[in-house]
């Protein structure tokens, strides 16, 4: 079993589109309303375990703020504006999927943000502060910026929203940190480091493929009377994480040495989409599976990006040098 789930974790530019193929035939095949009592359950597994690896202590360290500072500019003040623009150009009259848009634009990095940047030798210790700041700022700052971009069109539960991210982000946050604190006490860092660390980001995995599968049961009968509505999805997701790409490259070149460029790429471009999928499926309802649609299409984008990423990494920043590779 854990051999499957190691597989599925590091496949999944398969195992999300495999998962989200079951759902829809288990949709159309059987009645899916009742896992819905799921969502609450998959929810934490997907957010709890990637709680227990996160690094809070690193972001008092300091020594890069410049990359920071322009990593939130670009995170807040740049990516959700340009994909809010990019849905009303392909989604205006589709609330809802413009909403998961916004949502995946919202939520910056994720644990992939740390895992690229080293597989990129860029700056990790960089990736990980940008990692728990975005994750902290991003889940504060997203009701507000969907009450002030979407609340004439479409009714967005402030309070609902803030009351989820407490439940779904801050108190997985509190007992992730409470359980890595008791885990290293209990065997030690080096243990920890080496075995368990790497364990629980299958958990999360699990997590996010049981999110997909419940909202394409849910949604199954939309989209076989509607089969072209996931390509459609692709589009629009493509734009956003080209431009986010283009434009944090650029920034990187133009402003940091190899090391914190790579990191701002990974620290913008990688979105977290688990609690983007989380609010979705718990603060909205019966809508939550539309607007989980298209952040489930960014899994599969964002994935598949983020590794082509590192194979052109040499020729964009140029390769790491001798006396830091050896």
């Amino acid at each position: 079993m854990w051999k499957i789930l190691s597989f599925l974790q590091k496949n999944l530019t398969w195992s999300i589109p495999i998962f989200m193929i079951l759902g829809v035939v288990f949709g159309l095949l059987a009645d899916p309303s009742g896992l819905k009592s799921l969502i609450i359950p998959l929810t934490f597994l997907m957010v709890y375990p990637m709680m227990i690896n996160l690094q809070i202590k690193k972001v008092i360290a300091g020594g890069d703020y410049k990359v920071q500072v322009v990593t939130q500019i670009i995170n807040f003040a740049i990516i959700p504006f340009f994909a809010f623009g990019v849905g009303k150009l392909f989604f205006n009259d589709q609330p809802l999927i413009l909403l998961g848009l916004l949502l995946t634009s919202l939520l910056p990095t994720s644990g992939m943000t740390i895992s690229w940047t080293g597989f990129a030798k860029g700056n990790i210790n960089a990736a990980i502060k940008m990692t728990v700041i975005g994750l902290i700022a991003g889940s504060i700052a997203t009701p507000f910026y969907a009450k002030f971009l979407m609340g004439t069109v479409i009714e967005i539960p402030l309070a609902n929203i803030f009351k989820q991210i407490i439940i779904i982000v801050f108190l997985p946050m509190i007992l992730g940190q409470v359980t890595q604190f008791l885990l290293i006490k209990q065997v030690g860092m080096d243990k920890y480091q080496k075995n368990l660390k790497k364990k629980f980001p299958v958990f999360s995995t699990l997590g996010v493929l049981g999110i997909v599968f419940v909202a394409m049961s849910l949604k199954a009968q939309a989209i076989l009377d509607n089969p072209m509505m996931l390509l459609s999805l692709l589009v629009p997701l493509v734009t956003i994480y080209g431009f986010n790409f283009l434009l944090s490259t650029l920034i990187g070149k133009a402003l940091f040495d190899r090391d914190n460029a790579i990191a701002l790429v990974y620290g913008t471009v990688m979105r977290n989409l688990s609690i983007a999928l989380a609010i979705a499926m718990t603060v909205f309802g019966q809508e939550g599976s539309e607007i989980a649609l298209i952040i489930t299409m960014a899994y599969i984008i964002q994935v598949q990006a983020g590794a082509w990423y590192v194979k052109f990494t040499d020729r964009i920043f140029g390769k790491v040098p001798t006396s830091e590779a050896i």
